[in-house]
């Protein structure tokens, strides 16, 4: 039986702002297994990054988690207290920040930076086991170990984004949230990092949640992919299924204006219209205002998040289209 590291179960987050309420993120459902990869694609904008920070519970002040269940490994981590959260934080769950310049403390090393969580988490290692560790950890991303006492401005882009893996490694978490782990690096590097990160993660047996805007980045690191609209979740499937067999409207609109390699030429499609806006978001399916197929349901209720068939989640009155 496999066993789920994360489950997420109606997760519902808004915005206060002064204008009204931003629907961030709305009765989100999908579950992370032991050693498997997840990809979480959209626009800017969707809710991706809102749901990161709501599984770590690093919410700004005007956030609030309206309803719903983060169970890791079993445990409710939304009605638990700051202290208590801090204890699961880099333990059970880290997280690669999307910008690795500006989430590393400028005037500590980035040696001192690692070294701090696992002083908080793992107080039972002595200093040179620590010191063995933040060597390993180096090796391990890639990295000279002789490298650790510099500080991240001495540090390329890709040797930064490599650093910040490490740190979320220091703990052995059981999942780690990669935001946007490639932003900023040249193709060579963002390939050499993907393949790396793979490879750790397959070595370690971790559950990964990526969240990108890039279909290809996504395709290439998931094992199951969660395409997100305005603050919900359209579709779920595996990384074959999205790309080939997608069965949502918004879905089939991505992969209509993705160009392949392979195959005859084909006109690449636009999806009309704009995402619309979370403080005022339309009634019934949000993506009603732009679907071809939207009728008068689509307007009206919202469509279940479901199970189509084989693990093929949708949230869609006409899957593939069908009316």
């Amino acid at each position: 039986m496999v066993e789920n590291v994360l489950e997420v179960k109606d997760l519902t987050m808004h915005y206060t702002t002064r204008k009204g309420p931003v629907f961030a993120v709305d009765d989100v459902n999908f579950h992370v297994a032991r050693g498997e990869s997840v990809g979480l694609v959209g626009e800017s904008g969707c809710g991706k990054t809102s749901i990161a920070i709501s599984l770590l519970k690093l919410l700004p002040d005007n956030a609030d988690i309206k309803k719903g269940q983060i169970l890791l490994n079993g445990t409710d981590l939304i009605p638990l207290a700051e202290a208590e959260v801090r204890k699961y934080r880099w333990r059970r769950i880290s997280m690669v920040f999307q910008a690795a310049m500006n989430a590393m403390n400028p005037v500590y090393t980035v040696e001192e930076q690692i070294l701090e969580a696992m002083q908080q988490h793992l107080p039972d290692m002595s200093d040179a086991e620590m010191d063995e560790k933040v060597d390993a950890l180096f090796r391990l991303v890639g990295l000279d170990p002789s490298f650790k006492d510099q500080y991240p401005h001495q540090y390329s882009g890709g040797m930064r984004q490599r650093a910040v893996i490490a740190m979320a490694l220091s703990c052995d978490p059981d999942i780690i949230l990669a935001d946007e782990p490639t932003t900023a690096l040249d193709v060579i590097v963002q390939d050499a990092l993907l393949k790396r990160i793979r490879k750790i993660q397959g070595e370690l047996n971790m559950a990964m949640i990526y969240i990108s805007h890039d279909i290809a980045v996504i395709a290439e690191v998931s094992d199951r992919v969660g395409v997100m609209y305005a603050g919900r979740m359209a579709e779920m499937a595996s990384t074959e299924a999205i790309f080939h067999y997608p069965i949502h409207p918004y879905t089939m609109g991505l992969m209509s204006a993705f160009p392949s390699i392979v195959g005859e030429k084909t006109a690449l499609v636009t999806l009309p219209g704009e995402p619309p806006d979370l403080l005022n978001p339309p009634p019934g399916c949000r993506f009603n205002p732009r679907c071809p197929y939207a009728t008068d349901i689509c307007k009206e209720e919202t469509p279940p998040f479901k199970d189509h068939e084989n693990g093929h989640f949708a949230a869609c009155w006409h899957p593939g289209g069908e009316k």
